[in-house]
């Protein structure tokens, strides 16, 4: 009989927040989903595994297992993706890394945190409230702010990225993939020093 090696069990979680559906694909609010294909067109990862109400893979990573977890809730029901799979791997909030789109940063922007409030951010909102902590490593994409106070926020998030503003995402989203490999293989002090410029 032939017997197949098993994965080893996971030590952290990289969530990479966006929304399911073809209209979102080009979205402000799908910048972390960029950052999760650039992974899986560069390493042999793949997110196609459905567990916990997201698409899944388990892959070696920054020198540790990880298991990498895309929701498929929608942006604000996160927290339901996230909190089943930290509980049945036992993986602890310090070490479960959150790429996110941010609107209070210019486009390409990278920002690094250690935790914090959600600011206004509804993914981050339900993953805190199903955790129940705030503690736990965020990597913003920066996709800019409305171009006017009156401008709807939910409009902005949902709407589809110019050329130029894509491009800036996608190398932003690139760097995104390099620093959580940084978080994992030397810590959040060394992603924050390298990272956030």
């Amino acid at each position: 009989m032939l017997l197949i090696p098993k994965r080893s069990a996971p030590n952290w979680m990289i969530c990479f927040l966006g929304n399911p559906g073809n209209q979102y694909v080009r979205t402000r609010h799908n910048a972390g989903w960029i950052a999760c294909s650039l992974l899986e067109e560069e390493r042999p990862i793949h997110t196609t595994r459905l567990k916990f109400h997201a698409f899944t893979d388990i892959a070696a990573f920054g020198g540790d297992s990880v298991l990498f977890l895309r929701p498929q809730t929608y942006m604000n029901l996160s927290g339901d993706a996230v909190q089943p799979a930290a509980a049945f791997y036992r993986i602890p909030p310090e070490r479960i890394i959150v790429i996110h789109d941010d609107i209070a940063l210019p486009p390409g922007k990278l920002r690094i945190k250690r935790g914090g409030s959600d600011g206004g951010h509804n993914g981050i909102k339900s993953i805190t409230q199903k955790l129940g902590t705030q503690d736990y490593p965020r990597i913003k994409i920066g996709v800019g702010s409305p171009p006017h106070p009156d401008y709807d926020v939910v409009d902005w998030v949902i709407g589809r990225l110019s050329d130029t503003e894509y491009r800036e995402i996608r190398e932003a989203a690139s760097r995104a993939v390099a620093a959580a490999e940084e978080i994992i293989s030397h810590g959040i002090d060394s992603a924050m020093n390298r990272f956030n410029h």
